[in-house]
């Protein structure tokens, strides 16, 4: 059984993240060892109308995780390099290439991402004129960019609980301004 919802899910810290997933996770009903239930869940939408979605179970079926997606966007690999991906799942590096060649084709505007990125980092919401102070042509649109990071920030929070979570991905994203 597939169940695709679209869901508004805010928060300003990362215990209230984890709250309000593991409550919506809750509400997932049980499958059988002869069906398994989907869950797509659209939380964000990019101003193209392009949506990041979150996928369940994900591969590894750990419990609380889930796959972050991009609907209608192709990515080249997932975790593993020499294994193609089912399309529209970012990996890390692949975000963090894009962020490098944001920062290469405008170096001033690559000074506001990582503010942006911070921003992300800290469970702060940015606005749509800050993305639209920011001139990029590379890449994913930057909303989209953005609240893929967010949401991968947070399935690394909900993936490595009890330790560095999000830190992980984020010094990675900090490196391209070294």
């Amino acid at each position: 059984m597939e169940t695709k919802k679209t869901v508004a899910i805010k928060a300003n810290s990362r215990e209230d993240y984890h709250k309000q997933l593991i409550m919506m996770f809750l509400e997932e009903k049980h499958g059988s060892s002869k069906e398994w239930n989907y869950y797509y869940y659209y939380v964000e939408t990019g101003e193209n109308g392009k949506r990041v979605y979150l996928q369940r179970p994900a591969y590894k079926n750990k419990g609380m995780d889930f796959e972050v997606r991009v609907e209608d966007y192709q990515f080249r690999y997932g975790k593993y390099e020499n294994v193609i991906s089912s399309g529209n799942r970012p990996s890390h590096r692949e975000i963090r290439n894009d962020v490098q060649k944001k920062v290469a084709e405008n170096a001033k505007d690559g000074e506001k991402l990582k503010g942006l990125i911070t921003k992300i980092y800290n469970c702060e919401e940015f606005t749509l004129k800050e993305i639209h102070s920011c001139n990029f042509t590379t890449g994913l649109p930057l909303d989209l960019l953005l609240y893929t990071i967010k949401w991968l920030f947070i399935e690394q929070d909900m993936t490595y609980w009890n330790q560095s979570g999000r830190e992980m991905n984020y010094t990675g994203l900090m490196e391209v301004w070294e």
